[in-house]
């Protein structure tokens, strides 16, 4: 037992940590932009606030181009087939491809309807419409991003979509930089920044796809009968990701009818916790192509097995994030914004999120486990019980003001969650085997 925890270890190991380092460069997109827009004022602060929050939308009922895709290729290359899970690959990316010109053809033209439903004030309102806008004309770029690197995770590579992560960070920042404040844009030109930089990591994790394409014989030639597969296959996930988002707008809205300063505050730690939850979330990633690669084998007890390590993962991983966001709650406000009532908001909903850390390590473990295991409906069907729950309470919460919604938050959703996936690891009914 203890040499299987070790080898256990060892490949969580080998997978989290590239995992880790490629989803905390990710969110850094938008805590760059956060911090830089930050300090042109409040306004663009809160704009931007509801403009990723439509963004996230999209981001996230997106999201099964990698994470279903991560579990398909997986399942495949456990099952000893490789040029199809490579065809999985290729046909989800064709998929992002397609979802993207149509994102980009129905949201630039809807921009202005879309953040007026925030009831903001006019100036917020301008710089939301004005960052939405630019960034919607590179959905194609940003949702091929998802899908290539779900392939690569697929084929058990976690360092390629890191580096190219890393990189693309490091571009953002710098383009940021130079289009808001040397070139004086204002907050269109971190999205500007922010879709150069983005539409070069799709191109080189394209690449990347293309070239294990050749390797395995796999023609890079759209299909449409895989591309119809790959969006049935995926139909699970965007509901459960659909629930999940309108979770996350129900704070949003919430916080927009409290105040400005409270929707900016909200905007930070949400970026804050995204930040933490995609840091978490790096042991999901390994979760899945473990899952997804031992289930394609039919290896059911070492599925289990190392289902139970990963938990453990999670909480530890949790507690360590817990501890360090409460000792830095202090000191974020400042890097983000100037404003000292946003500041002062901050630290109490900061310290509330760093104590519901631990239970969120095992909610994204055991949602990593069974997206790799194929159990998107029973995700689905929790997320909308989720949703229930959460909704009525958000909603009383805001007459607490901002620290008693994300009690809400922390108690109804992330707790509700917790419940609905423990629940599902104990029954064993999860455990599929095939590709």
């Amino acid at each position: 037992m203890r040499q299987f925890s070790r080898d256990v270890d060892r490949e969580i190991w080998r997978l989290a940590v590239p995992a880790f380092i490629a989803l905390v460069a990710q969110p850094l997109f938008l805590v760059a932009d956060a911090a830089i827009i930050g300090h042109l004022g409040t306004p663009e602060l809160a704009g931007l606030g509801i403009a990723t929050s439509v963004l996230g939308i999209v981001i996230s009922l997106s999201i099964f181009l990698a994470y279903g895709t991560t579990a398909s290729v997986a399942r495949s290359l456990g099952a000893g087939d490789p040029a199809t899970a490579v065809r999985h690959g290729v046909d989800g990316t064709w998929l992002a491809v397609l979802i993207g010109l149509v994102v980009t053809a129905v949201g630039v033209p809807a921009t202005g309807w879309l953040v007026e439903l925030f009831g903001a004030g006019p100036e917020v309102t301008e710089a939301a419409a004005t960052y939405l806008r630019i960034a919607l004309l590179g959905a194609v770029p940003m949702l091929v991003m998802l899908a290539t690197t779900g392939v690569i995770r697929g084929l058990q590579d976690t360092k390629t979509p890191m580096v190219v992560a890393v990189l693309g960070n490091v571009a953002n920042v710098a383009l940021n930089l130079l289009l808001v404040y040397g070139l004086d844009f204002g907050i269109a030109g971190s999205a500007l920044g922010t879709l150069i930089a983005e539409s070069g990591s799709a191109l080189a994790l394209w690449l990347m796809v293309a070239r294990a394409a050749r390797r395995e014989g796999v023609s890079l030639r759209f299909s449409p009968a895989g591309v119809r597969s790959a969006g049935g296959a995926g139909i699970p996930l965007i509901l459960r990701t659909a629930t999940l988002r309108a979770c996350l707008l129900i704070m949003t809205f919430a916080a927009a009818s409290i105040g400005d300063n409270d929707l900016a505050a909200l905007q930070v730690a949400m970026v804050i916790w995204n930040f933490l939850a995609y840091a978490l979330d790096a042991i999901a990633i390994a979760a899945q192509a473990i899952t997804g690669r031992a289930l394609g084998a039919g290896d059911l007890d070492y599925a289990k097995r190392i289902t139970t390590r990963e938990i453990q993962w999670g909480i530890a991983s949790g507690l360590v994030t817990g501890l360090g966001l409460a000792a830095l709650s202090p000191i974020l406000g400042p890097l983000f914004t100037s404003d000292p009532d946003v500041q002062r908001l901050l630290v109490p909903v900061l310290l509330v999120a760093a104590a519901t850390q631990p239970l969120a390590g095992i909610v994204f473990v055991l949602d990593g486990v069974f997206i790799g295991a194929g159990d998107g409906r029973y995700l689905a069907w929790a997320g909308l019980v989720v949703l229930i729950v959460f909704a009525p309470f958000a909603w009383l919460a805001t007459a607490g003001g901002i620290t008693w919604l994300w009690v809400a938050f922390g108690a109804a959703f992330i707790g509700g969650r917790a419940i609905a996936l423990t629940s599902r690891e104990r029954s064993n009914a999860w455990l599929r085997p095939g590709a």
